[in-house]
């Protein structure tokens, strides 16, 4: 399974979205009403605990969470 594709269950999962399509280009932070504050967070320890990282809060950008894309870019990196 992809980084992308788990990123994508995770989402699912952490927001309750359900079969909803997700792709790339899906807009997340300010598009998605599941995604609030509380969500992110929730969101960042789902992440941390699946893949195996520490997300630093300097680390923390609203760029990170625009879309599926550039959220499973961040996770990319982390794991490079």
């Amino acid at each position: 399974m992809s980084v992308t594709d788990q990123v994508c269950q995770i989402l699912r999962s952490t927001l309750g979205l359900g079969a909803r399509p997700l792709e790339q280009q899906t807009l997340l932070l300010g598009s998605l009403p599941e995604l609030d504050s509380m969500a992110v967070v929730n969101l960042i320890v789902a992440l941390e605990e699946r893949f195996g990282f520490i997300v630093e809060d300097d680390e923390i950008s609203a760029a990170h969470f625009a879309t599926v894309g550039t959220l499973s870019s961040f996770v990319q990196g982390k794991l490079a």
